[in-house]
């Protein structure tokens, strides 16, 4: 964790906070001024609070592209309930008498409102933007799935490598923040809630509203505007190790062998950084990936598209060329493919070594993966799995990707679907069974790469393709293996391995 982590994470929560504010407390007023309209526009407020993080985020980057900006005002829209409610509730408390008492000395609505009511409502909307500010920093961490960075991909990793020193650290600064934000506001809200206020002098206050405005629209416009990637081949990290390992090889290759810089965004899923790849204008160049999922996930298709005699790989490069202008390189080695593993606590008392070996057995284990092996979106999944082997698994539960090994190791599962080439299995005890009746299909690493990205960089780096080919066979599923077992088990830095490996293959000096 690094300052500059936090940084982030605490001005994307101040950001979305001062949006929050700019629309909650305007919909508090019209929920004050006009009961019937605001009913309406607070029940849609109360509707936002109930979608899943990740699902919003989801829809706001197909309009805002991913980054700050999707993570930005995702956060505003959480943040809105408490603030606009507040706002509402504050004004509708001011004490009857006052208003008469306002009235009674000629004041105009609106001259009331501005006069008596708000002030007299803003230790209450003070609350809300507290209770709001608390909530933010810790969904916040949804952020990193979209590219929108924080201390989310930090957690993500914690957990997979369980490493308890740095979820706590991570959670520590998280509460940090949390105090401090509530600290601040809570002055606030006690000298609204008293007179000292008025000791300041009015051209002073003006002067600290005004700073405070113009840092407000400053942190927001930093927060909205792209970074200066021109000229720069750029990728987004990955959510896995094998891609973050990959991608780092990208990096140290191509700066090495060509006059390019690399950018490595912040890290984002497998299905939205190829949302990014594709289309007429991509935020990045390329992406490390598998045939299986470019033929299945991105491309929705399934083994049973392919026509006889084609490969795998040769179908989904040419069907992704087609429809989407992208394509694949070669192949660099790794065979990714789903796997299924047993504890050794199944292998002393049963002594399977195949797939087929649980089939008398299957009513006694409990089978374990995550929530995308168990939904309907193609042949690879649960159900096709057990129906063509003829398996009854006791029970099949669905668990969070990140937790699934830590719950194997904590006894939840005996049989679990897992990648052939995640460190994690060896950590976690678990035998690999043969595939014997070839029911998953082979998954082979390859970069998904723009069809133009070669033509646009040709000036700056002519021989980029022949740079990112020396990978090409270079890689194989054991060398992934104990690649990711130092990154995920170790708790070595992606970057270190990464160049220690090339240095090993020869593919970069000492």
């Amino acid at each position: 964790m690094s300052v500059s982590m936090i940084w982030d994470h605490l001005s994307l929560v101040l950001s979305a906070l001062i949006l929050a504010v700019a629309a909650g407390v305007p919909l508090g007023l019209v929920a004050y001024l006009s009961p019937k309209v605001g009913k309406a526009l607070l029940w849609v407020v109360d509707l936002i609070q109930t979608i899943p993080a990740l699902a919003l985020l989801g829809v706001i980057m197909v309009i805002t592209g991913p980054g700050s900006p999707t993570a930005m005002v995702g956060l505003a829209l959480y943040s809105l309930l408490p603030i606009a409610r507040n706002t509402s509730l504050g004004l509708s408390q001011v004490p009857a008498h006052l208003k008469e008492a306002a009235a009674g000395m000629g004041m105009s609505p609106t001259y009331r409102l501005i006069h008596v009511d708000i002030p007299l409502a803003a230790p209450m909307l003070v609350t809300g933007i507290r209770i709001a500010a608390v909530n933010a920093i810790g969904t916040a961490v949804f952020a990193s799935f979209v590219g929108g960075g924080g201390l989310g991909g930090l957690f993500y990793t914690a957990i997979r490598q369980r490493d308890m020193g740095q979820i706590l650290l991570g959670t520590a600064a998280l509460m940090l923040m949390a105090l401090a934000l509530d600290a601040g506001l809570g002055y606030v809200e006690r000298r609204l809630s008293g007179h000292r206020h008025n000791k300041l002098p009015l051209p002073l206050k003006a002067a600290g509203g005004a700073a405070l405005v113009l840092a407000s629209i400053a942190l927001v416009a930093s927060m909205l505007l792209p970074p200066d990637t021109s000229g720069q081949l750029i990728l987004y990290d990955g959510d896995y190790s094998e891609v973050k390992l990959m991608h780092a090889m990208v990096e140290y290759l191509v700066e090495d062998k060509t006059g390019l810089e690399v950018t490595i965004l912040d890290q984002m899923t497998q299905v939205n950084n190829h949302n990014e790849l594709k289309g007429a204008s991509p935020s990045c160049d390329l992406m490390f990936s598998y045939d299986g999922t470019v033929l299945t996930t991105f491309l929705g298709l399934d083994t049973g598209d392919i026509p006889e005699g084609v490969s795998l790989y040769d179908f989904a490069n040419r069907e992704v060329q087609e429809r989407e202008g992208l394509r694949l390189l070669g192949k660099v080695g790794l065979n990714n493919t789903y796997s299924i593993g047993v504890t050794q606590s199944v292998i002393d008392r049963y002594g399977v070594t195949e797939v087929s070996d649980l089939i008398p057995i299957a009513g006694e284990l409990d089978f374990g993966a995550e929530h995308e092996f168990y939904t309907e979106e193609g042949s690879m999944k649960y159900q096709p799995f057990v129906d063509f082997y003829g398996l009854n698994f006791r029970s099949a539960k669905p668990v969070d990707v990140v937790l699934k090994y830590n719950a194997v190791e904590g006894g939840a599962f005996d049989v679990m679907v897992v990648y052939a080439t995640d460190g994690l299995n060896k950590r976690a005890g678990l035998t690999i069974l043969e595939d014997d009746q070839g029911f998953f299909p082979e998954y082979y690493g390859a970069f998904l790469v723009r069809e133009d990205l070669f033509t646009d960089f040709y000036d700056a780096a002519p021989n980029l393709e022949q740079v990112l080919e020396l990978l090409t066979g270079q890689v194989s599923s054991e060398d992934m293996v104990e690649l990711t077992y130092a990154v995920d088990v170790d708790g070595r830095p992606v970057s270190q391995v990464a160049r220690e490996f090339l240095v090993k293959k020869g593919l970069l000096a000492p």
